[in-house]
């Protein structure tokens, strides 16, 4: 059996109960994973294409939409196919299959797809800003570094309350398009013809390889395969299939509304610019000007909702895939708010730097950049979960059927095909500029991407040769040891922090069952006045006066009670100045009291208990 550290968000794992629930209560059990995912397919990206595509050629281009969400549909199920049925997340599944030498790389690539997908969420939330409450975007972009908060908050809550928010998210997204096409009236023999296949040449080809590289995209395979795992079903073959089914109607019906909205976006953009001959719209601020002009403050005013509504839900699923392939392919562990504010603070600087150095109005360049970024990465997710969901050694009766795997190589030669010519035709567009200095495209830009493809080709290939796992561990700190023999340990110097709280009885009555009446007991005390911390222990403020006398009590209050008893005042931080004593005393055991903080708490108020666990070499007993 696996150890509870090494699933996939192991905070939030099996955390929802599917057991003795049927009808409808079963399905409503297993819905939620596949809408956290969705909102990366209507994303302030896909808001891009889709508001080109719309004003540029009209209706032409729904049926993109429609061919991109089939495919999406089919790799997501696959995403949750691996979930369920091996119980790993495709970081994971990489990890256990690709040499370490690789995984690195395909980390990298990965962490860089998620910056880049994060960029645009925090451009899109920030021009929402804008457009809503005349906010700055340099002020909305900063904003959105309280995103991290609001990730840490509900995954404390639990799996439930973020799924709730989530789809609260989506929920106005899909009701404010809704209203909007109210609005404008499409006509619905036009909107028909548009799901009508049409030969594509030109800017049409490029749109519609922006459509589908904007929609399918590699962090949300990730996310899929690892969500699907918050459920607790059966590990029985009833229990698996059932898992199945009821993730591919959660799937089927949240990526349907994912692309419900995404038509509605074109559909809007025909109707409001190309019918009204305004065929080069293009920035999300431009249409809603032109919204604003054309149908009044209703409509805008959603437009602006909706935007923010999508970028701040497509900002939390992307900061939770930072933390899957970060534990999955690198099998690093670290505190669940650094890593969100590091992956945050990661997209902001470019967004900072864009606006600072080029203008507000570069901010659109910088997303189709973003775009390009993530459809780089995209084949390193594809192509690997094809390999793991054929594998029938892995997924015994499990494993996709032949028609099933032609589908999804095809789909993959489709999505790469169209993202390496979206590739190609940027670094062309770069070439040509006459303004920029190509000799960086050549010297840096052109070998990077060369590698990268060679990666690629060895992603295909190695499964083929290779079928035996290289890690099947997924433990971060390796497997358990032969425990044998149990000796008994005894203490003899122990240390026991104390800080005059209600918490000191407990903290005391642990630390004096560790040694009993033949140990010594330092009680230490940390004086935190600024005076303590500039003048150490030459201080003679009221505060070290009282603390002394307190500690006195203890003393003398034990030494009653048979105990052995020396007091040790340290002076400035309390982390630095508790390992100093423990080290100058040659302590064995150091006792302390915990905060009984938690979340944000700890985050405004420190944890000296991590401080000092990285300073000394003894055991340390938390006691709460």
């Amino acid at each position: 059996m696996n150890n509870k550290n090494d699933d996939s968000l192991s905070e939030v794992h099996s955390s929802i109960n599917t057991g003795g629930k049927t009808g409808w209560r079963k399905l409503f059990a297993f819905i939620g994973p596949a809408y956290l995912v969705s909102v990366g397919y209507m994303d302030p990206g896909n808001w891009a294409t889709d508001i080109a595509g719309g004003s540029q050629f009209g209706y032409k281009l729904i049926w993109v939409l429609l061919m991109s969400n089939l495919m999406a549909l089919l790799l997501q199920s696959l995403s949750a196919r691996l979930g369920i049925v091996r119980g790993l997340d495709l970081a994971q599944a990489s990890r256990n299959t690709y040499p370490a030498y690789i995984n690195y790389p395909l980390y990298v690539l990965a962490q860089i797809a998620i910056i880049a997908c994060d960029l645009a969420e925090i451009i899109g939330m920030a021009i929402g800003l804008n457009l809503l409450f005349g906010l700055p975007l340099i002020w909305g972009i900063s904003i959105t570094i309280l995103d991290t908060f609001l990730l840490l908050f509900l995954m404390n809550k639990g799996m439930r309350m973020m799924e709730v928010f989530i789809v609260s998210m989506v929920f106005i997204v899909g009701i404010s398009f809704l209203t909007e096409l109210l609005i404008v009236k499409p006509l619905l023999g036009e909107v028909i013809s548009g799901f009508k296949p049409s030969i594509l040449t030109g800017n049409a080809l490029y749109i519609a390889i922006g459509i589908i590289g904007a929609t399918v995209m590699p962090h949300n395979l990730y996310l899929h395969s690892s969500l699907v795992q918050t459920r607790k079903i059966e590990r029985t073959p009833k229990g698996i299939r059932e898992s199945l089914k009821y993730n591919f109607i959660d799937t089927t019906i949240a990526l349907n509304l994912a692309f419900f909205v995404n038509a509605a976006i074109l559909i809007l953009a025909a109707t409001a610019f190309y019918k009204n001959g305004l065929f080069e719209v293009a920035e999300i601020q431009d249409a809603y000007k032109l919204l604003d002009h054309i149908f009044g403050s209703i409509a805008p005013t959603l437009f602006a909702i909706a935007l923010i509504a999508s970028g701040q839900s497509s900002t939390i699923t992307g900061t939770l895939a930072g933390q899957i392939v970060m534990e999955g392919h690198l099998k690093l562990r670290i505190q669940p708010w650094i890593r969100r504010l590091l992956t945050r603070m990661m997209a902001i600087i470019p967004a900072f730097y864009t606006i600072l150095y080029f203008g507000e109005g570069a901010l659109g360049g910088l997303l189709v950049l973003s775009q390009v970024v993530l459809s780089l990465q995209l084949g390193f997710a594809v192509i690997p979960l094809i390999h793991f969901n054929s594998d029938k050694a892995k997924m015994k009766e499990y494993a996709i059927k032949t028609w099933v795997k032609i589908l999804a190589w095809l789909t993959a030669l489709i999505i790469v095909s169209l993202n390496v010519q979206l590739v190609i035709e940027e670094i062309g567009g770069w070439i040509k500029d006459t303004t920029v200095n190509v000799w960086w495209i050549y010297l840096l830009v052109i070998p990077v991407i060369v590698l990268i493809f060679a990666l690629l080709v060895y992603v295909f290939i190695m499964p083929f040769f290779k079928n035996s796992e290289l890690d099947s561990s997924n433990v971060p700190h390796g497997e358990a040891l032969e425990i044998g023999e149990i000796q008994p340990i005894q203490y003899h110097k122990v240390g026991i922090s104390v800080d005059f709280s209600k918490n000191d009885r407990n903290t005391l009555r642990h630390a004096l069952l560790q040694g009993g009446k033949d140990a010594e007991y330092h009680l230490i005390h940390i004086v935190e006045t600024a005076g303590a911390k500039f003048h150490g222990e030459k201080v003679l403020d009221h505060e070290t006066q009282s603390d002394t006398d307190n500690l006195e009590k203890y003393k003398l209050n034990l030494e009653e009670l048979g105990y052995k008893i020396t007091i040790a005042i340290g002076y400035g931080t309390a982390a630095k100045a508790i390992s100093k004593i423990v080290k100058e005393r040659e302590l064995d055991l150091l006792v302390m009291g915990a905060h009984g903080h938690s979340g944000i708490s700890d985050l405004i108020f420190g944890t000296t208990v991590e401080k000092v666990r990285h300073n000394v070499n003894i055991p340390i007993m938390i006691v709460k």
